[in-house]
């Protein structure tokens, strides 16, 4: 990639600061917005909110967008002089003019200054506004993990209270048929062994009430650590229903969908910055200049000023830098098959997830079309038919267990796909302005 020019280098070292501004007033802002969501009716996208304001894996990203912004500064900080000063020849003076009292001392005071060659300072810089860009790409790919995270729990939650709602309409039912039993069986018209394979099945489906129950539970408590209001996990509420089947899907490419994941780009951004690390080994071999300015004051029979110069440089007899460049060529050379590594789970990420998701939406289309209608329909008519002594008990019972077998199927089915196209949308997700 083309190195930046000396005025955008400029301007992005003082961007941060910026930054920070903007970060700081946009969460005072969310803090406002965060207090006023409500949680017992709570949407996809104010949880999608409330994740980008109190999600700690997100925050610790921002911190480290932060860090890297500091080391551009570093990177490209000039070497600072350095003061000299000393004496020597301290003493009495010597001579039958001079006091027993009168000191000797040779004072000097000077300044040097290292000049770097090669370009080491701009490589430097570079290297670290690669690295910066890298770490912004790695912000950007946890904030879209922690998106799919809340939105798959959020359907994990919407999921624990439409499996609530059955078994509840389920036992409800039973009840029912419990209490329209009894006087059957008061009246003779039905034998008590058949109340009894009623009660046990109500008692089932009060028992499945309670694990759905739980299970609501549980996907409370996930999705509140995801948002950060672990205090408030019995508050939350989804309110959404399950996506339409098909919608917004429109297929890309994957090779055009997959260069501009973050991940993706956040690794090719670590092979530039591996790029810039192996020239700037390179430059260690570039002799780096120290100059001097020195005055010097010696007392004597009369005193003596003087003003003395100094330049040096490294002297290579030894040393080469070998143990340098050999690093930087093989964290190059780890940077690019790093990219190949996060290229092939992108690929293969985002055709798994068309995959499932085609293959959930054809099974929803089935639930939907065929067999809750067939279900419901052979529920219906069991119903009819005891009522009017036509069937016994245990066909009613195999209806009811049919029809709630369905009906369950049929939810999880919805689910996998709202899960599966969260996943789908996640996987294709592109963005820019992560290289510098």
């Amino acid at each position: 990639m083309t190195p930046p020019s000396q005025a955008r280098t400029r301007l992005r070292r003082t961007a941060p600061v910026w930054i920070l501004f903007l970060i700081v007033a946009i969460g005072r802002t969310g803090l406002a917005d965060a207090a006023s969501i409500d949680l017992e009716r709570l949407t996809l996208a104010n949880a999608r909110a409330l994740m980008l304001e109190r999600n700690r894996e997100l925050r610790l990203a921002r911190h480290a967008v932060e860090s890297a912004a500091a080391d551009v500064t570093i990177a490209g900080a000039r070497p600072n002089p350095m003061l000299n000063a000393g004496a020597s020849h301290i003493g009495p003076a010597s001579g039958p003019d001079n006091s027993p009292l009168y000191k000797r001392m040779d004072a000097s005071i000077g300044i040097s200054q290292l000049f770097e060659r090669g370009r080491k300072r701009e490589l430097r810089v570079q290297a670290a506004e690669y690295a910066a860009a890298a770490v912004r790409g790695d912000g950007l790919e946890v904030e879209r993990q922690q998106r799919l995270a809340v939105e798959q729990t959020y359907y994990d939650l919407v999921l624990a209270q439409e499996r609530q709602r059955i078994a509840a309409e389920t036992a409800a039912l039973f009840d029912k048929t419990i209490d329209a039993a009894e006087r059957r069986v008061k009246s003779g018209d039905l034998a008590r062994a058949d109340l009894a394979r009623l009660s046990v099945d109500a008692l089932r489906a009060r028992n499945e009430v309670e694990l759905a129950r739980q299970e609501r539970a549980k996907a409370q408590v996930s999705l509140a650590y995801l948002l950060g209001v672990e205090s408030d996990a019995p508050r939350i509420e989804a309110s959404e229903t399950w996506p339409e089947v098909g919608a917004s899907q429109t297929l890309v490419p994957i090779e055009q969908s997959i260069e501009r994941r973050p991940d993706v780009q956040a690794a090719v951004a670590r092979v530039q910055q591996a790029n810039r690390n192996r020239d700037l080994a390179q430059s260690l071999r570039t002799r780096d200049v120290t100059a001097g300015v020195q005055f010097d004051r010696t007392p004597n029979d009369t005193v003596r000023n003087g003003v003395g110069f100094s330049v040096s440089v490294p002297l290579f007899t030894s040393y080469y830098y070998q143990g340098e460049i050999r690093r930087a060529e093989s964290e190059f050379d780890a940077a690019q098959t790093s990219l190949e590594r996060v290229r092939a789970a992108a690929m293969t990420e985002v055709a798994a997830a068309t995959a499932v998701l085609t293959s959930t939406g054809e099974r929803v289309r089935r639930f939907q079309q065929n067999l809750l209608t067939a279900a419901s329909q052979a529920s219906d008519a069991a119903e009819f038919a005891y009522t009017r002594g036509a069937i016994g008990v245990m066909d009613l019972l195999d209806a009811r267990r049919q029809l709630y077998a369905t009906r369950l199927e049929a939810v999880n089915a919805i689910a996998d796909y709202a899960r599966a196209y969260r996943a789908w949308i996640a996987a294709t997700e592109t963005v820019s302005g992560v290289q510098p």
